[in-house]
């Protein structure tokens, strides 16, 4: 699946449309700015994969600081068979700077 950008997100929740979109960031850096998603940080992705195998085959998106960290995830996703997982390109660095 493709990575997705930050325009194509933003206009994709001005929409109201449901999407599951999940933060690997650190808690303290998702309390100095975030846009809503579920927090679950990177090295605790492993530990709570069974929180979302209900998701399995919808399309799951992920973002971090500045995408390196959602790549990992999504590489991690992939391999415990997760069909539909979408990078943040540029995530919040990219966010911020366009939006905010």
């Amino acid at each position: 699946m493709n990575d997705i950008t930050t325009d194509e997100l933003k206009k994709r929740m001005d929409e109201g449309e449901k999407l599951n979109i999940y933060d690997v960031r650190e808690q303290y850096e998702y309390e100095e700015f975030n846009i809503g998603a579920v927090l679950i940080p990177l090295g605790d992705l492993p530990s709570r994969l069974a929180e979302l195998e209900h998701l399995k085959n919808e399309e799951i998106i992920l973002h971090c600081r500045s995408g390196k960290r959602s790549g990992q995830a999504k590489m991690f996703m992939l391999e415990y068979g997760f069909a539909n997982v979408r990078n943040l390109i540029g995530g919040m660095v990219d966010w911020q700077e366009k939006f905010s």
